[in-house]
This record gives structure tokens, sequence and C-alpha cells, in this order.
């Protein structure tokens, strides 16, 4: 028999060999061709986010918390390991947008936000619904958290050397690297300190009446609604395929309003001081989908049915921009669209499991 201790070691090693997949494989970062290279991006990508989850776990906070550690990892990726935040160089990230107060605009923008959404909380969620027991605890004891905050830093390390062979040359001016180092300490206080802690567990059954004990059995019965609150008032969640189409909208929204593709120099095919358009446009896009997915979430009807349509219509949007933008050949967007489609059967088999779980 799996002890706890034992079921939280692979939880965390799955977590850990997820999180590249998520974050880079399934948008065509690399091409399946150098799926390679994902054993040089485990260590930041994939014990940063075991690091994350142990700590907003630890000291109890919600997904608030995750997504505000999840930026301060995109800063640790992108400007101080990459520096590709400040780089005038690197991917031709600096022609995007105007640079401002030395950083490139667009691609902070873009990858910030992305790091927190699809490197840290994404992987999260998933594993929390691959592993339902574990979701509300930590997977490893103090030794672990050390280890993962250990291999996270190496990680760090490894690829600022590879950073070298694409980037050469370039070394980030010294105040920023201290504004990013204040910026990830400010995040993670935030974090971790004033975030709220959750009120309610998800995927909570609905509230019933208990009955008495002399009264005859019968089925519970569920709390009524006010009478001065109509029944639709209080219908504030959407089904899990709406919630879905509206996720992988607002993902697939998100990446084309920002990442210059189809020849495109910058983002959304303008030019000049129209590139501010795409970038107030996925600033307000990004607001707007936080606030529904917030007003959702509080509500009782959100189940795991929900969670996992949240993910898998990111995903699979996600997986869509990438065969459209990332592709440089034909093979690559096939093999990436066959990716895609694996993807999506192994989250129809995640969705029956929850179904047959919740059922019983």
């Amino acid at each position: 028999m799996v002890t706890s201790r034992a079921r939280g070691r692979w939880a965390a090693l799955l977590l850990a060999g997820l999180t590249p997949v998520v974050a880079e494989l399934t948008l065509g970062n690399p091409p399946l061709r150098k799926a390679w290279l994902l054993l040089l991006w485990v260590p930041i990508y994939g014990a940063g986010t075991v690091l994350i989850r142990e700590l907003v776990r630890r000291t109890g906070r919600g997904w608030l918390a995750i997504l505000l550690l999840g930026a301060a990892y995109g800063i640790v990726e992108e400007g101080l390991a990459l520096q590709a935040l400040t780089s005038p160089t690197i991917y031709g990230v600096a022609d995007w947008a105007p640079r401002i107060l030395g950083l490139n605009s667009a691609y902070t923008e873009l990858n910030i936000p992305y790091h927190a959404v699809f490197s840290v909380a994404l992987p999260i969620l998933l594993v929390d619904l691959i592993v339902p027991s574990l979701r509300h605890r930590p997977y490893l004891g103090r030794t672990g958290l050390a280890v993962a905050g250990v291999v996270f830093v190496l990680g760090a390390l490894l690829l600022r050397w590879t950073t070298a062979f694409i980037d050469p040359g370039y070394q980030a001016p010294p105040a920023m690297l201290a504004a990013f180092a204040l910026t990830i300490a400010a995040l993670t206080v935030l974090a971790l300190r004033f975030t709220p802690r959750p009120r309610n567990l998800p995927s909570t059954p609905p509230r019933t009446t208990p009955t008495p004990p002399d009264a005859p059995a019968t089925a519970p019965q569920t709390t009524p609604t006010p009478p001065d609150v109509p029944a639709t008032a209080l219908q504030t969640t959407p089904t899990p395929p709406v919630v879905a189409c509206l996720a992988g909208t607002a993902a697939f929204g998100y990446l084309a309003l920002l990442f210059p593709f189809g020849g495109a120099q910058h983002p959304a095919f303008t030019q000049g001081g129209w590139v501010a358009v795409p970038m107030v446009a996925a600033a307000l896009l990004a607001v707007a989908a936080g606030m529904l997915l917030r007003r959702w979430t509080a509500h009782d009807g959100w189940r795991d049915q929900h969670s996992l349509a949240l993910a898998g219509g990111a995903l699979v949007a996600h997986t869509v921009f990438g065969v459209i933008a990332n592709g440089e050949n034909t093979t690559d967007r096939v093999s990436l669209a066959a990716l895609g489609l694996v993807m999506i059967a192994l989250l129809a088999l995640l969705a029956r499991r929850n179904r047959i779980f919740g059922a019983q």
C-alpha cells in the first residue's frame, strides 16, 4: 500500500515533469524534434512550480498567491536567468514595441502573465485534479522543500549558462537586476503574507439541511433560495463547455494580441504607436478574464469539471496558437497538432475519471 508521503513524492515528480511540457512543448517551444531540450528546463520549471505549490499549501493561501508567485517565477526566468526582459538582441523582441525603462515592453507583458498561468497555475491545477486526495496538502517534507529550492536555483544558473550561446555577451545592468530581485521579494511577501486564505474548499457539495433524528428518511433537502432573490441571480457559474470556450478565447486572444506571427514584426500586425492598441487590449482581456474567473469560482456551483474545462480550454487554444505561430515547417506544425490531439485525449480521460469519482 502506497503511503501518503510516497504519493506526495510521486505527485511532486509528476508536477515537475508536467510543467515544462505544458509551458513549452505544447506551444511548440521547442518542436517535438528537439524535445530533449526539456531536460535542461525541468530543473527551473519543475522545481520552481513544485516550490511555489509547497509554499502556498504550507501557508494556507490560495490561487491568487499562486499567480503572484508565478509572476515572480516569470521574473526569475525572464529577468534574471534569460535576461530577455532587458536584452536588446535576444529573439529580436526589442523590436516588438518601444522599450520602456529599459524593458522590452510587449515581451514583458506577454511573458510574465504567461508564466504565471501556463508555467505555474495550470500545471498545479492539473496535478490537483489527477491526485485529488492531496490537493490541499503539501507534497513534500522539509527536506523535499529544501531540495526543490536548491534544484530551482541550480536550474536558473543552468539556464543562465545556456543563454550565453543564444545571446552572447549581454549582461543586464546591475540596477535592473536589483529591481527584479526587489520585485520578486515584494511579490513573494505579498503572496504568502497578505493574500486571502480560501474560505471554502473547492468542489464542496451543496449545503443540505440536516434531518431530525426522529423524522422519516427522505432525500436531503438543499437550502432554499431566499424569497427576495431570484433563482437566476444565484446561477453565476456557466456550464463546463462554456468555461472551456471562454478560457480558450481568452488564452488565444492574449497570445495573438502580443506575439508577432505570420511575418509580423509587431504585436497584432500594428506599426509605430499603434502597437499600444493590442497591448492595452491584451491587458483589458486579462483583467476581464480574471474578474469573470473570480466570480465563477466564488460560487458554490464551481466543480472539478469546471476546473478541468478551464485548463483544457486554455491548453487547447494555446496549442492551436502554437501550430499557427511557432511551426517552422509543415512537419513541426503537423507534429504539434498530433501532440494536441494526444493532449485532448488525455484531458478527456481525466474528465471521465473525475465524473466516475464524483458519482461515488
